[in-house]
C-alpha cells in the first residue's frame, strides 16, 4: 500500500488466463465516531483506477520520450514561445545552432535572433501575426548567433492550441541551411558562368565567321586609301581620305572588340610593370581626358610584375578612361591606382573563374554620375551602354572584360549613383625571371636592304595584290602564291627567300602547316603570319604560340613595312 496525498493505492496481483495481471485501486479512508464524538474506527471505499494509472504512466512515458527526442535532435533548433514571443523551452540543437544555453535564453524574446535590418522592418512581429492568423509562418533569412556571426536559417513557426482550442503559444523550428544556400548560390553562379561562356562562344563563332573575310576587305580598303594618300592628293581629297580611313579603322576596331569580348583575339603577352605602363600613358590620357578632368596616379612601390599583352592593356585602360570622362561632363577627377593584392578562397566564391592567389590590381576611379545598382550586373555585356543613343557601341567594357578574362584575370565594378564609379582589374602575378619587355622601336627607314626577297602566300587576290605592291614599293623583291603547295614548290628551288609572309587561313594546308614544312626545308627561314581570325592555328588559350610573329588584318602600309623589317632583322 502507498499513501499519496491522503489517498492509498493498493496493488493487487490477480491471476487469470495463465498470466499475471496487475490492477490498481484507490482506497479512501473515512474515520468513524460514536455518539460522544470519539473516534472508534474507520471505513474504507475502494475504486478500480487501473485505467487511469495506465493513462498517467503512458503520458509520463510519452513526455519523457518527447523530451529525449527533442533534446536528441542536434540538427534543428526546437523551442517553444509563449503568446508574446518569449522563449519557454530550449533544446540541445538550439544551443548548438544559436550558441545560447537554456538558462541564458528562456524568458528572452525570440526577436534577438534576427538581424537589425529585419528587426527594423518588423519581420519578427509580422511573422508571429502570420502564424497566429494562418497557423504557420515559414521563412528563410539571415539569423544571429550569440557570438554575433550570421547563418542562413530555414524557420517554421506553428501556432499551438490547447484541447479546448484556445491559443497558447508557438512552436518554432530553425535549421542552419547556410551550406545549402551557399551551394545553391555557387550553382547559380556556375549557371551564370555557363550562360556567359555560351554567350561568348556564340558571339565568338559569329565574329570569327565574318572576321576573316571582313578584315580582308578592310585590308584592301585601308591599303587603297594609303596608296591614294601617298600620291599627294589635293586638300579636299585629303579630307575625304581621312574620313574614309577613320571609318575603316572604326570598322576594324568593332571586329577587334567583338573578338576581344569573346576571348578569340591573339594575345602577345610579355612581362610588364604596370607602374611603367601607367606612367608611359600619362600624356595620352591627359590629351584624352581634356582640361576639365584632373588625373591622379596612386602607384604602389615594389609592384609585382604581370605577363600581359601591352597593346591590349593600354587599350583597356584607355577605354576605362574614356568611359570615366564621359561620366563627368562637367569635369571631375580620375584616379589610376596600382597595388599588390591577394584574392583568397572566400573571395573566389564570388566568381567561379577566379583562382585564389596573388594578383596585381589596377583600378580606374572617377567622380562622375555613377551607375544605377540594377544595371551593374549588365555593364560587361556586349552592346550594353548607359550612354545616349549614338554615343558608343557598348563594346568598350565588354572588350576590357574579355581581355582580362583571357589573361587569367578578374574584373569588378563598384559604383553608386551620384558618387562615381571604380573599375578594378586583377591580373595574376608573374613569377618568371624574364626581364620586363620594352616597347619595340619602329625602324627609322623600314625598307628593303640589298635585294631581300619576300614570299607572299595569300588566297584573297585583292589582299595579295595589295601586299605584293606595297612590299615592292618598299624595295623588296617579291614572289607570290595563292596556296601552300605552290609555295612549297618555290621553296624547294634555289631562289633566295628571306621571309615567308603567309595568311593563316589558306585552302588545303594552313599557313601554320606551310611554315612548319618550309622551315624543315630551309632551317632558319623567317616567317611572318597575317590573319583576320586565326581559328586556333597559331593561337592556343588565347596566346600566340611561342616564336610566332603575327601582323593582324587589317594592316596599313606603315604597319606592314615595320613588321616585315623587324622580323627579318630579328
Amino acid at each position: 500500500m502507498r499513501a499519496l496525498n491522503g489517498e492509498a493505492y493498493i496493488v493487487v496481483q490477480q491471476f487469470g488466463d495463465h498470466r499475471l495481471e496487475r490492477r490498481y485501486y484507490e482506497v479512501r479512508f473515512s474515520p468513524l465516531f460514536n455518539k460522544d464524538g470519539e473516534r472508534i474506527g474507520a471505513s474504507s471505499t475502494s475504486y478500480d483506477v487501473t485505467e487511469r494509472v495506465h493513462a498517467e504512466q503512458q503520458l509520463a512515458e510519452t513526455r519523457e520520450q518527447f523530451r529525449v527526442l527533442v533534446q536528441g535532435v542536434s540538427d534543428y533548433a526546437l523551442y517553444m514561445l509563449d503568446s508574446n514571443g518569449h522563449v519557454t523551452s530550449w533544446n540541445a540543437g538550439a544551443e548548438r545552432i544559436k550558441g545560447y544555453r537554456a538558462d541564458e535564453i528562456i524568458g528572452q524574446h525570440f526577436s534577438r535572433f534576427y538581424t537589425a535590418e529585419e528587426q527594423a522592418a518588423g519581420v519578427p512581429a509580422t511573422g508571429l501575426e502570420t502564424a497566429r492568423r494562418d497557423g504557420r509562418w515559414e521563412i528563410e533569412g539571415w539569423r544571429l548567433r550569440k557570438d554575433g556571426t550570421r547563418f542562413w536559417a530555414h524557420v517554421i513557426v506553428d501556432a499551438i492550441h490547447d484541447e479546448a482550442g484556445e491559443f497558447v503559444g508557438f512552436a518554432k523550428i530553425t535549421r542552419d541551411v547556410t551550406e545549402r544556400m551557399e551551394s545553391e548560390r555557387q550553382l547559380e553562379e556556375a549557371r551564370q558562368a555557363l550562360f556567359q561562356s555560351q554567350k561568348m562562344e556564340a558571339v565568338g563563332q559569329l565574329t570569327g565567321g565574318v572576321a576573316h573575310d571582313f578584315n580582308n576587305l578592310l585590308t584592301v580598303i585601308i591599303g587603297g586609301l594609303d596608296r591614294i594618300a601617298r600620291s599627294k592628293p589635293s586638300a579636299q581629297a585629303s579630307r575625304a581620305l581621312d574620313m574614309a580611313r577613320t571609318a575603316a579603322e572604326r570598322a576594324a576596331g568593332l571586329t577587334a572588340r567583338l573578338l576581344a569580348f569573346s576571348r578569340k583575339q591573339a594575345l602577345q603577352p610579355t612581362p610588364l610593370d604596370l607602374n611603367v605602363v601607367v606612367r608611359d600613358m600619362t600624356e595620352l590620357l591627359h590629351r584624352t581626358l581634356g582640361e576639365d578632368v584632373e588625373l591622379e596616379g596612386v602607384l604602389s612601390p615594389r609592384l609585382w610584375r604581370v605577363e600581359l599583352d601591352r597593346n591590349q592593356l593600354e587599350s583597356a585602360v584607355l577605354n576605362l578612361a574614356v568611359n570615366a570622362r564621359d561620366a563627368m561632363p562637367d569635369g571631375g577627377k580620375l584616379t589610376l591606382e596600382t597595388a599588390n593584392t591577394y584574392l583568397d578562397a572566400n573571395y573566389a566564391t564570388k566568381d567561379v573563374e577566379v583562382v585564389p592567389g596573388q594578383y596585381v590590381m589596377i583600378s580606374v576611379a572617377d567622380t562622375g554620375t555613377g551607375i544605377p545598382g540594377d544595371l551593374l550586373q549588365k555593364v560587361f555585356e556586349p552592346f550594353f551602354t548607359t550612354k545616349e543613343p549614338g554615343r558608343g557601341t557598348g563594346l568598350g567594357l565588354s572588350m576590357v572584360y574579355g581581355f582580362v578574362k583571357q589573361s587569367g584575370g578578374h574584373a569588378m565594378v563598384y559604383s553608386e549613383e551620384g558618387q562615381g564609379t571604380c573599375v578594378k582589374l586583377y591580373f595574376p602575378r608573374y613569377y618568371g625571371e624574364a626581364p620586363v619587355a620594352e616597347r619595340a622601336q619602329t625602324a627609322a627607314s623600314p625598307v628593303a636592304r640589298g635585294g631581300e626577297v619576300v614570299l607572299v602566300v595569300e588566297d584573297n587576290p585583292d589582299v595579295r595584290t595589295y601586299s605584293v605592291t606595297s612590299l615592292r614599293e618598299l624595295g623588296y623583291e617579291v614572289v607570290e602564291s595563292f596556296e601552300a603547295e605552290a609555295a612549297l614548290r618555290l621553296l624547294a628551288g634555289e631562289r633566295r627567300i628571306d621571309l615567308l609572309f603567309t595568311d593563316v587561313v589558306l585552302p588545303g594546308k594552313t599557313g601554320r602547316q606551310l611554315a612548319d614544312e618550309a622551315r624543315n626545308m630551309r632551317p632558319g627561314l623567317k616567317v611572318l603570319f597575317t590573319t583576320g581570325y586565326s581559328r586556333n592555328a597559331i593561337v592556343h588559350q588565347g596566346r600566340l604560340d611561342p616564336g610566332v610573329e603575327l601582323l593582324p588584318k587589317p594592316f596599313t602600309f606603315e604597319q606592314l613595312a615595320a613588321r616585315v623589317r623587324a622580323v627579318i632583322d630579328a
